[in-house]
């Protein structure tokens, strides 16, 4: 057998192997949900808080009372820096300078607060969750979708309404 045989051999089966390892890989990446059967990428949005409980009346403590979860279930940290988290009217928070622990998860705050591990804060003045109806929709750094929850009435997926009076806890994923 000749080396360039040889070569094109070991080609070959590199190749294969390889697209056998992505193939395994693939759905492991997927970022999709279904009622009762769930799929999550590394970084998901795992819980809204959408209606703060209590009066609306957008002192501090009740807009720190509305938050998304952003949980990352793998083992290693994840740099947020530069993700966004945004409503469907396109009100954006952009993370500056997190990193999310391995199984780890932060709360997005919509009011005022320090900054912590566990606790973020975007700094507003006016509720962003609509109760009713909305969609957390969490982008990475190069504004490609990472994962996005929808709930209320003009969210359906089979005929289901799964409305949680505020507690969101995955929605529809998109």
């Amino acid at each position: 057998m000749s080396v360039a045989s040889s070569v094109r051999r070991l080609t070959a089966t590199t190749a294969i192997a390889a697209a056998a390892v992505g193939a395994v890989a693939l759905p492991a990446g997927a970022a999709d949900q279904h009622w009762g059967h769930q799929r999550h990428t590394a970084v998901y949005i795992s819980h809204v808080q959408a209606d703060a409980p209590g009066m609306d009346d957008r002192s501090s403590r009740s807009l720190n009372r509305e938050w998304v979860d952003v949980t990352n279930s793998t083992r290693r940290a994840v740099n947020l820096s530069g993700w966004t988290l945004s409503d469907a009217d396109g009100r954006t928070y952009t993370f500056r300078h997190v990193w999310l622990a391995g199984r780890a998860t932060v709360r997005v705050h919509t009011g005022y607060g320090r900054d912590t591990r566990t606790d973020l804060f975007q700094a507003r003045r006016h509720e962003v969750w609509d109760n009713n109806r909305d969609t957390a929709i969490l982008r990475n750094d190069r504004g490609r979708l990472v994962d996005a929850v929808s709930w209320g009435r003009d969210h359906r997926r089979d005929g289901d309404n799964r409305h949680h009076d505020g507690d969101h806890r995955g929605g529809h994923r998109h």
